[in-house]
């Protein structure tokens, strides 16, 4: 299994759409791992709202996760 990174997260909603697309998957389990993509940019954004807020430096995982 790979790292979570935005490229790799965006690859796998592509893959997803298409699978649903092409009928090799069911749209409920697109959803899910639809939902799970959105908890995780969610969660991001938190993280982000909060380094910002505190005046703190943007932790190494964010920036791993946006930029690799």
């Amino acid at each position: 299994m790979s790292d979570l990174t935005a490229k790799n997260l965006k690859s796998a909603l592509w893959e997803t759409l298409n699978a649903v697309k092409d009928g090799k998957m069911e749209p409920g389990q697109a959803d899910s791992i639809a939902s799970s993509a959105r908890e995780i940019l969610r969660t991001t954004n938190i993280q982000l709202r909060i380094s910002q807020q505190a005046k703190r430096p943007v932790h190494a995982d964010i920036i791993s996760f946006s930029e690799t």
